[in-house]
């Protein structure tokens, strides 16, 4: 992670969006700062690590959102600034918490919570293109959402200000486009935390009774309504009378400025832009509906500021003109996906009848002319050495060899990678984190009313101190017949290595006890049987055996390190592999590169021989117990 902390006020830094927020946090004295690991928000608590002792100040990884948001609000009750940050799914985990912490404030005594929360629309890193904004509309929380690195860490720090004064958490929305791009960034003067952390005993912040308390934050919000009319955030750029108005958020303002500039239409379109989203400014915004007859709303996902300013017009119909209103629901703006500037563009042609192309149809096909021969086709794969390649292949041959249809639910780690194009597809269902041990629970009930098939849950071992506890103790206590397979490579792999539980060392790297998934799952009463994920013969006897116990849940535990840790620890391989072209037969077999798939073998079609990438094998061995014919050969290396 990039030092946010070693250059002066004043000074400017290239930051990602995600190190800006981290940066606005230090700015406004933040205190404790909590997580769970999720890309696109992984590295604003990732880069506050890294800082934390230098600074004072108390940074974790938790189990998961809910429990993160429970600490870092705890530290709000004692007078400090926390802040949590999370992915879209993980706002759906921490939700519970959420929608109770604003009925009962977060203190007198001068805290302040902010819950960072990033989306990922494209679903780049995400099973769902979830649009969080809808979340503050339930819960009553001020929504603020930047649109540049510069604004991140701005309004980072002014929402610190606006939750302490309003007492109420707020909600910072920030996205794929902003997290993981970089932006210039004015730094200003970083806060060393002062205060000391205390709890009025006198004082109870409890949301009862609900409808007083749910009456009392409708008054706060229209507070915080106040505060967002007059926001220096929101702007407008364009003409006095523009002819067609664009209201946009986020990413859709430079994608918005740049359609403009293309078009060449800064005399006639203006640009509303909105940072401050709920509660909606309405009085801001009809201010610039009554320039116009003709409005085009950008924004990413969903019609959210679309559905505000229809109900604003609605609201000012007295002062505003009747108004030709774009967008999703006209079908102007695609309701799935990233914005992007030519969708902006398009949609602007359409409504004023300009002829646009944005290159020559020849032009395009020359690109792919050219692009075919040259882009080769890089599937999803795990990587080389990857122990998940191997315990799916054990997998798959332990359910071939017990012969009654086993269903498989995954969940959200690594291993999904079984379900994409390249994958060995073992799962037939993946839902949300702990849900493979969940469902497996459910399918572990069936059998008195006619299934004959077993089931096997899959999760990792961040996933398992995540959210598959629970299932398991349910598990447990409704005796399912169900197995559990916990893939343990050491670390939240997914997202960027970070420690768990399970790993022996914290956020901040200091030494931590670890939790022993085999001793917890016997000690709520499971079957557990532990196993290294490459030795194949082994590991697919043990789940045949594990598959024929119908006595309850059983658990197995795959245990080697992801690859990519134990490389960077050990810095060698284990063996040098090679094959032997004698033995080898080729594409009459293939088994190595075309099943197993391991990105380090592949077919030679002159000598229709497999070879191996020395560059990119990591040694592991495993293609030498896989190979039918023996052809591959492997050697200690000393």
């Amino acid at each position: 992670m990039r030092d946010i902390v070693g250059q002066r006020a004043g000074t400017s830094a290239l930051l990602l969006g995600n190190e800006a927020i981290a940066r606005g946090a230090l700015e406004a004295g933040v205190d404790f700062c909590a997580a769970y690991p999720g890309t696109p928000s992984s590295e604003i608590i990732g880069t506050l690590a890294t800082v934390a002792k230098n600074i004072g100040i108390h940074v974790e990884w938790s189990v998961n959102e809910k429990v993160a948001v429970e600490v870092a609000a705890s530290a709000a009750f004692s007078g400090l600034r926390g802040l949590v940050a999370m992915k879209n799914a993980g706002a759906s985990v921490a939700m519970d918490f959420l929608t109770h912490l604003n009925l009962t404030g977060i203190g007198d005594e001068g805290g302040a919570l902010l819950v960072v929360v990033c989306d990922d629309p494209q679903a780049h890193s995400s099973d769902d293109e979830a649009d969080t904004r809808w979340i503050t509309k339930i819960a009553s929380a001020p929504l603020l959402e930047p649109t540049d690195a510069q604004e991140a860490k701005d309004l980072t720090r002014w929402a610190f200000d606006l939750s302490e004064k309003l007492k109420c958490w707020c909600f910072l929305r920030s996205y794929t486009r902003l997290s993981h791009a970089h932006g210039d960034v004015k730094l200003g003067k970083i806060l060393r935390p002062e205060k000391k952390a205390v709890f009025n005993t006198s004082k109870h912040y409890i949301p009862f009774p609900t409808t007083s308390k749910h009456a009392i934050l409708h008054e706060k919000m229209l507070k915080v309504q106040e505060v967002f009319e007059s926001s220096p955030f929101n702007s407008y750029t364009g003409p006095e009378q523009p002819e067609v108005l664009i209201i946009c958020s986020g990413s859709g303002w430079t994608c918005s400025l740049e359609a403009v500039e293309t078009l060449d239409l800064s005399e006639s379109v203006g640009v509303l832009r909105l940072v401050t989203l709920w509660p909606f400014p309405s009085k801001f915004v009809a201010k610039y509906l009554k320039l116009t007859t003709r409005v085009l709303v950008a924004e990413e996902v969903d019609p959210f500021i679309e559905a505000h300013v229809r109900e604003t017009a609605t609201s000012y119909s007295n002062t505003v003109l009747p108004l030709e209103i774009y967008g999703k629901d006209s079908g102007h703006m695609n309701p799935v996906g990233e914005i992007t500037p030519d969708r902006i563009i398009y949609a602007l042609a359409e409504i004023l009848k300009l002829q646009y192309q944005s290159r020559e149809t020849s032009y395009e096909q020359a690109v792919q002319d050219t692009a075919k021969p040259l882009v080769i086709n890089r599937g999803m794969l795990w990587c080389p050495g990857c122990p998940h390649r191997a315990s799916f292949l054990s997998l798959k041959k332990a359910i071939k060899r017990d012969g009654r249809k086993v269903v498989v639910i995954g969940d959200i780690g690594c291993y999904t990678l079984d379900v994409f194009p390249y994958g060995p597809h073992q799962s037939n269902i993946v839902h949300c984190m702990g849900s493979g041990a969940g469902s497996a629970c459910g399918f572990g009930q069936l059998a008195p009313l006619g299934s004959g098939q077993p089931p096997i849950g899959i999760c990792g071992d961040s996933t398992f101190f995540h959210a598959s506890i629970p299932a398991l103790i349910n598990a447990v206590y409704n005796k399912s017949s169900m197995t559990l397979l916990v893939l343990d490579n050491g670390a939240t792999g997914m997202t960027g290595f970070q420690p768990h539980p399970g790993t022996g060392r914290t956020a901040t790297q200091d030494p931590a006890p670890v939790v022993s998934i085999e001793n917890l799952c016997r000690a709520i009463g499971c079957r557990v049987e532990v196993g290294d994920p490459f030795d194949i013969k082994g590991t697919t006897a043990t789940l045949c055996k594990l598959l024929k116990d119908e006595n309850g849940p059983k658990v197995l535990i795959l245990r080697r390190k992801c690859e990519l840790v134990r490389m960077k620890e050990e810095r060698t391989r284990p063996y040098r592999v090679w094959v032997d072209p004698e033995k080898c037969v080729g594409e009459k077999c293939g088994f190595c590169y075309r099943e197993f798939q391991c990105p380090a073998l592949f077919h030679d079609k002159e000598t229709d021989k497999v070879q191996i990438l020395e560059e990119v094998c990591p040694g592991c061995g495993v293609c030498v117990d896989i190979c039918p014919y023996k052809a591959i050969v492997k050697e200690d290396i000393k």
